[in-house]
């Protein structure tokens, strides 16, 4: 693998000297910044949903830059992801999508960027095409809202999310998928809510987010901690401080009742 990604290395490149493998794994290595408030920083997570992608499930490469301590742009590849709606269960999964007919591979793949105050777009994976702006939902009925949460319970407290997402009148089960993916979801409206809420004691990362976060808002969308904090992007290699876990959700009124419902299903639990 490490010959493939030199060699793609420095057909993108282009150097008059081409770069050695060990000379790439070097490079890949020095990607060590602290992160914080000043300065620029980009993260990057290059399989996104580890276990989606190994399950042949859902997967994203993540970039974000952070400027200031504020994500300012965030690209989203999404090579399973399907590019139209309406988007099911089955059709999230890799191997159901290669079973069913009507879904053609050149419907697969989906490629998200957005900057702070441009927007969020989105074009197919493969490329040649203009990409286009997407919007989050506007729809503030939580009976009509696809919810969507972690793959894996360990990732979140899936009773919890249930609760919550009950609790602003949701009626159907939650769409769940791994990485990143489902901010991209979010943004091009195809779902109104993702629910994070992991084990107490969990430390969230910034490239697990940033690139997620920018496109969710650009898109319209809302991002917050469970007490609708915003996330800290400036504090380091992690989201610090952040309380009970994540609500991501559109249009705003969504957002602000999950958040209150939280805040009550906590005051029940005390």
């Amino acid at each position: 693998m490490l010959d493939r990604i030199t060699a793609l290395v420095n057909e993108t490149l282009g150097l008059a000297r081409q770069l050695a493998p060990a000379q790439v794994a070097d490079l890949i290595d020095a990607g060590g910044s602290p992160g914080g408030r000043t300065g620029r920083h980009w993260v990057l997570d290059p399989i996104d949903g580890t276990r989606g992608f190994v399950g042949r499930r859902q997967y994203a490469v993540c970039l974000g830059l952070i400027e200031g301590g504020e994500v300012t742009l965030g690209v989203l590849g999404c090579p399973n992801l399907p590019q139209a709606a309406p988007v099911g269960q089955a059709s999230l999964d890799a191997e159901a999508a290669g079973r069913d007919a009507r879904l053609a591979p050149r419907d697969s793949g989906c490629l998200f960027h957005a900057v702070k105050g441009q927007g969020a777009w989105v074009c197919g994976l493969a490329g040649g095409e203009v990409p286009a702006r997407i919007s989050a939902q506007t729809d503030p009925e939580g009976s009509a809202a696809v919810y969507m949460t972690s793959w894996e319970s360990r990732h979140s407290n899936h009773d919890l999310t249930d609760r919550l997402a009950a609790a602003v009148g949701v009626t159907r089960p939650a769409l769940k998928l791994d990485s990143q993916a489902k901010y991209g979801l979010l943004a091009r409206g195809d779902a109104s809510i993702f629910l994070r809420m992991p084990a107490p004691g969990y430390k969230e990362k910034v490239w697990d987010h940033a690139a997620g976060a920018v496109l969710v808002t650009e898109a319209g969308g809302c991002i917050s901690d469970c007490h609708g904090r915003p996330l800290d992007f400036g504090a380091g290699r992690f989201l610090e401080g952040l309380q009970g876990g994540i609500i991501a959700a559109a249009p705003p009124t969504l957002h602000a009742a999950l958040v209150r419902a939280y805040t009550e299903a906590a005051a029940v639990d005390a």
